[in-house]
């Protein structure tokens, strides 16, 4: 265990303990609240016990503070993606994974009036129109996918998309070189 964890462990307790005095709360109340024993409560408090998601995830609840509060977590940086755009041809791509290999996922922004030669390579592909109207051709089919819909496909296939008609087209793709497929689970019922 390196020293900083060792550190932020030992701070949990005395966090806890001033956590609860300042919202005026016993030790017999927080037992109450949570269901954990007020000697169990105590020894935590003091660092006698050492802290598990188990005990921290009640007192979590019962105070209505996030659990990074209470272990001291170190704050987390905004957490937008911000990727560069650049050009690839006369589209405009957006990268949106930061890490190599796996699933990629790209916008992009086809202008109009694109060649139409379909191409392959290794690879699984997901598209989804957000705004236009693109034009997929897929070995023998020739699709036009309006906002929100999607079509996935292996890449191996002859393929081209971009847009359908006179303005652009943005698309969200997930792109998996090695094959990799996207798995969409259906919405469970209310």
């Amino acid at each position: 265990m390196t020293d900083a964890i060792t550190t932020a462990l030992a701070e949990v307790g005395p966090r806890l303990r001033r956590l609860r005095t300042q919202r005026n709360v016993t030790l017999v109340e927080l037992s109450e609240a949570t269901g954990i024993s007020k000697s169990t409560l105590s020894r935590l408090e003091s660092g006698q016990r050492r802290p598990s998601l188990e005990l921290l995830l009640p007192i979590s609840i019962a105070h209505q503070v996030p659990l990074d509060e209470l272990v001291g977590a170190p704050k987390v940086g905004d957490p937008r993606v911000r990727m560069e755009p650049r050009m690839s041809g006369d589209r405009t791509v957006v990268p949106l994974t930061r890490q190599p290999g796996g699933l990629q996922a790209y916008k992009m922004v086809i202008p109009p009036g694109r060649p139409t030669e379909q191409r392959t390579h290794e690879g699984y592909e997901w598209l989804y129109v957000l705004s236009g109207r693109a034009r997929l051709l897929l070995a023998d089919h020739d699709l036009v996918m309006q906002p929100g819909e999607a079509a996935e496909f292996d890449t191996r296939l002859p393929h081209w998309f971009g847009s359908a008609d006179d303005h652009p087209v943005e698309i969200l793709s997930l792109f998996g070189k090695q094959g990799e497929r996207m798995h969409v689970r259906a919405k469970p019922k209310r």
